[in-house]
């Protein structure tokens, strides 16, 4: 198992998140891999996947692909139209949830374009994977995109109305040309209620490259942040999405008995909220707005003594940011809000946990790390929280992609 993968990735435009990182590493991990990137992939992961040896495709290949993108971008702009026109509340819920369901559809015309350049490019790959696809319209990906595939689901962003449930169910002969890989048994749960018949198997997304902080990132983050090495900080990574629980977080500083440096990486980011901790008299706060390069992400990382997560109670999707800790080598303080995270992490002495929802419970925490800093996780933490090597992961989906292929010829 040693052939070229086609690696699919429609968000490698952008940075931040965990998709570009997995992308390389399985790049890495099989070279010659083909790599579609429908709308772009970001400076920093050119760099690294041409090093890797991969064909890095970013314009679709043959006049169907060129069509079905043409179609995507499309309905991109209706949505964004929609969304603008319907965003106030008199409009009916139906109609404001209209644009969504169209970027649905969007979503479905990128993949199926992606798909095309990839039958016409790889003929006889190891495995076919979209590493971040869309939670709807599995089957009518597959059937335009003509291309038996892996899709990784990573969580349910917009549901199904009436019309896009309508065109897959049209489109569900084409499930049995897709495997869903759900990264955590919580998610894969939840879609098999939506999608009984779809074949699917749950593997963690995250991929461990081995690159661990050294002792000079950690020391070249406390310089860059100015953080004496005697002061205790924490790091919050990530925009501020729905299911983080900023508010118990904001409750939790504000019972801060000890000094904290809290560094703040990412976007969305509430102003209102960071103005509020710059005021805190125990708070020296940092804030790194926006999406950032893997570089400042790893400076940020070496220059905290934890990384803090913070969910709302039941949200059982992968967490790249504690995925990040374990493979970097960072402490954790987390919430407990997915039972069979919590599992693994019980008894660790790198990690502390918090009920979720409970700001007095996370001001424990962290005036226990202010007190006495947490061991670093050893070589061994990517495994206890269900990381993968690269090699094992092109591994599992080359078996995985082959076992639905077998009865048929590939090549």
């Amino acid at each position: 198992m040693t052939g070229p993968l086609v690696l699919i990735e429609p968000y490698a435009a952008r940075l931040g998140g965990h998709h570009q990182r997995t992308l390389v590493a399985l790049a890495q991990a099989r070279p010659g891999s083909l790599v579609i990137a429908p709308h772009g992939v970001t400076r920093e992961a050119v760099a690294a996947l041409r090093e890797a040896g991969a064909r890095l495709v970013t314009v679709p290949t043959g006049h169907p692909a060129a069509v079905l993108l043409a179609a995507s971008r499309l309905a991109v702009g209706l949505s964004a139209a929609g969304q603008r026109a319907f965003r106030s509340r008199r409009w009916p819920r139906l109609v404001r949830r209209l644009p969504h369901q169209i970027t649905l559809i969007a979503r479905c015309l990128t993949e199926a374009s992606a798909l095309r350049c990839a039958r016409r490019l790889e003929p006889c790959p190891d495995a076919v994977v979209i590493l971040t696809a869309s939670e709807a319209l599995h089957g009518a990906a597959a059937l335009l995109g003509g291309q038996r595939h892996l899709r990784f689901i990573h969580e349910a962003v917009t549901t199904e109305d009436t019309a896009v449930r309508l065109l897959g169910r049209l489109a569900r002969r084409g499930e049995q040309r897709v495997i869903a890989v759900y990264p955590t048994q919580a998610v894969g749960d939840q879609f098999a209620a939506a999608f009984p018949h779809l074949p699917a198997v749950v593997r963690a997304f995250s991929v461990d490259d081995g690159c661990r902080l050294t002792d000079a990132e950690r020391d070249g983050g406390r310089t860059a942040f100015d953080i004496p090495a005697a002061d205790a900080a924490v790091c919050l990574v990530g925009g501020w999405w729905p299911y983080k629980d900023i508010d118990v977080i904001d409750a939790a500083l504000a019972r801060l008995q000890e000094p904290l440096h809290l560094l703040v990486v990412g976007e969305p980011l509430d102003e209102a909220v960071l103005e509020r901790w710059r005021a805190r008299p125990q708070l020296r706060l940092h804030t790194v707005p926006g999406p950032v390069a893997e570089s400042l992400l790893r400076l940020v990382y070496g220059a905290a003594d934890a990384a803090l997560v913070a969910r709302r109670p039941g949200v059982g999707k992968e967490s790249g940011l504690v995925m990040d800790a374990a493979r970097l080598g960072v402490s954790l303080i987390v919430s407990d809000h997915d039972p069979a995270l919590t599992s693994r992490l019980h008894g660790r002495p790198w990690a502390l946990t918090f009920t979720a929802g409970d700001p007095d419970g996370l001001a424990a925490a962290l005036h226990a790390l202010i007190r006495q800093p947490l061991k670093s996780p050893g070589p061994e933490a990517p495994g206890l929280v269900g990381m993968w090597t690269a090699d094992e992961q092109a591994d599992f989906l080359t078996r995985t992609f082959s076992s639905f292929t077998a009865k048929e010829s590939r090549c």
